[in-house]
């Protein structure tokens, strides 16, 4: 259950109010979450009426919510979370693009993939800075260089941006990244988790490999518990006995997310599939669906692409995507712009 208090509460009435929940043997902890001073109720909750709650001069309400996830659930915010990023609304009306390479290379290479990808509709650029690999061979990013040459593109071309951060350490070299990614080996590093739970910045949280639905929205709650409201769930794909895709797009995620949380839920068709041919039907398919937004790799020249050439697509396919994208949004009351 969770406990919605007034706003004018001090901090003596809050300790009463704790004492009094565990008086009846039940665990009362208290947060500040998105300007709102909440308590989270754990125990046998069942016992008490939320309605008699809600008399109590100190409590503006009380909300049941059974699901282990509380903050994330829909059961207690029932409008739709929008993330603002600059002048772009995630989980609004409008689908949003986002796109750009799997690694930045060099700071020209940024600079021109950024300019192409924002005048072909592109309203996020994305890039790799730290790219975990499988191999310790592969190339692994130009690290700070390559969040450098990022936000000096995103400067230029007056466009967000967003990278996936490796670990707690690096949280400083992001500070001029609007949106930072929370990679789908990282999606259960709740150390990283409650670090950037504490941080004013939008958080885009992968689902993991290998990872129920669940355990996505138990990692966002780590973000939202921790006072980060600011959290955008993404789908990449999970690990199955298939072989003929890198992994196996589950779009059927997409509605079901939307059922269980306010949260915005993006598709990256991308790293789904491994496949560029496949990228542009997954993502008429992931609009179709009830996407808020696509992340797609974008590469000028993917054949000498240092990371992840076979799933990245040109530009003029890219433009092809926003274009037909556009179309079916339309059809379901949504746009891309």
């Amino acid at each position: 259950m969770i406990v919605t208090l007034n706003k004018n509460i001090s901090k003596k009435e809050i300790d009463e109010l704790i004492k009094g929940f565990k008086d009846k043997q039940i665990e009362a902890e208290f947060i500040d979450f998105n300007n709102n001073k909440l308590l989270l109720l754990f125990g046998e909750t069942e016992m008490i009426d939320e309605n008699a709650l809600s008399n109590n001069e100190f409590i503006d309400k009380a909300v049941r919510v059974s699901t282990p996830y509380k903050l994330v659930s829909r059961n207690f915010k029932e409008e739709d979370t929008i993330v603002k990023v600059g002048d772009v609304l995630i989980g609004g009306k409008d689908v949003v693009m986002i796109a750009g390479p799997c690694s930045v290379e060099s700071k020209e290479q940024i600079d021109e993939i950024c300019g192409l990808v924002k005048e072909s509709g592109a309203n996020i650029l994305r890039g790799g800075t730290y790219k975990p690999r499988k191999s310790p061979y592969y190339f692994q990013g130009l690290g700070q260089d390559g969040v450098k040459y990022l936000v000096e593109a995103k400067k230029k071309h007056a466009i967000p941006i967003v990278s996936e951060i490796p670990s707690i350490e690096k949280i400083d070299e992001f500070k001029d990244v609007d949106i930072i990614q929370v990679g789908a080996r990282n999606m259960q590093n709740y150390e990283l988790l409650k670090a950037l739970s504490k941080i004013d910045k939008p958080i885009l949280l992968k689902r993991g490999m290998s990872n129920t639905i669940e355990e996505l929205l138990m990692s966002a709650e780590y973000l939202l518990k921790g006072g980060n409201p600011n959290v955008i769930l993404c789908e990449r794909g999970i690990r199955t006995f298939e072989k003929a895709t890198r992994n196996t797009l589950d779009l059927s995620i997409v509605p079901l997310l939307k059922k269980l949380t306010h949260l915005p839920v993006l598709v990256d068709p991308s790293h789904a599939t491994g496949n560029w041919e496949l990228v542009e039907p997954m993502s008429l398919a992931a609009i179709a669906s009830g996407a808020d937004g696509l992340l797609i790799e974008v590469h000028n020249n993917p054949t000498i692409a240092l990371s992840d050439g076979g799933q990245s697509i040109k530009v003029d396919r890219f433009k092809n995507i926003v274009e037909k994208g556009r179309k079916i949004a339309n059809i379901i009351g949504r746009d891309i712009k």
